[in-house]
């Protein structure tokens, strides 16, 4: 398929996430304004004010000046093209795929397995971590595990396995990660970008009290009254203590942002 015009791609975004959001920035700040993302009913994002996913609970949200807005139907996709922001969209089931036939679908859902990607939803189709195969379920996968290969494109063959551990940041991995103690109503009346010192409590669920392990910044946290199961990860403590942190997209999410773009383009850029 020849492109005459890149910026006319037409790209899909399965998941409206942290990871999701930080490539739909970096392709939207290259120009690439035809992009639609693909969100469940209820998405729960910890990094709330880096995830295009609060579009769907808000309406919409501005992450690094690139706004999304919640789209209602098919057409309010090509509206919101118009209108120079992102449209994110209720479709668990991806159906705006098969009407849209986009150019590129990128599976950033982060779910750790494929649930249901595969070639034939575009020319180009990206799967993000572990779960995805170049050469059998998708054309290209790209590394997501913090390290040497962040970042890697992989034309054969899969990502790293899961670790099942955080990344590290500023020496810490899994004691920065809030988890639910018990099956409950997650409630906590601290905002996003308070500091915290360690053994600090964060929020309840049900009675439970949720405590920071670290000193750091409050960076992320999923929205009050939301149901949770046990050892969910239901919120993030930044030992760098930057509250600039808590509205940007990561490193980790602009490196992988990048690798997109490098994908795309190797595709289509002839």
């Amino acid at each position: 398929m020849e492109i005459k015009n890149l910026t006319k791609l037409i790209i899909a975004v399965k998941g409206a996430g942290e990871m999701a959001t930080g490539i739909a920035c970096r392709l939207f700040q290259s120009n690439f304004k035809n992009i639609f993302m693909m969100e469940i009913k209820n998405p729960m994002a910890v990094r709330r004010q880096a995830s295009f996913s609060e579009a769907i609970h808000d309406d919409k949200i501005t992450v690094e000046g690139v706004e999304a807005k919640k789209a209602f139907q098919a057409d309010d996709i090509r509206t919101a093209w118009e209108n120079d922001c992102i449209p994110v969209m209720v479709d668990p089931d991806w159906e705006c795929i098969k009407v849209i036939r986009p150019h590129v679908v990128i599976d950033a859902i982060i779910a750790k397995k494929n649930l249901g990607t595969n070639m034939l939803e575009a020319p180009l189709v990206i799967g993000l971590g572990p779960g995805f195969e170049a050469g059998r379920d998708v054309h290209m996968a790209i590394e997501t595990n913090r390290g040497h290969n962040l970042g890697r494109l992989i034309l054969k063959g899969q990502p790293e396995p899961n670790t099942g551990t955080p990344g590290n940041i500023a020496g810490y991995t899994s004691e920065r990660v809030l988890r639910a103690p018990c099956s409950g109503i997650f409630k906590s009346s601290l905002s996003i970008g308070t500091l915290v010192k360690k053994n600090d409590v964060i929020g309840h669920v049900d009675n439970q009290p949720v405590i920071s392990q670290i000193n750091g910044v409050l960076r992320g946290k999923i929205r009050n009254n939301t149901m949770v199961n046990e050892k969910l990860k239901i919120g993030d403590i930044d030992p760098r203590g930057n509250r600039l942190y808590c509205n940007t997209i990561s490193e980790k999410a602009r490196a992988i942002g990048g690798s997109v773009l490098e994908a795309v383009l190797k595709k289509y850029n002839h």
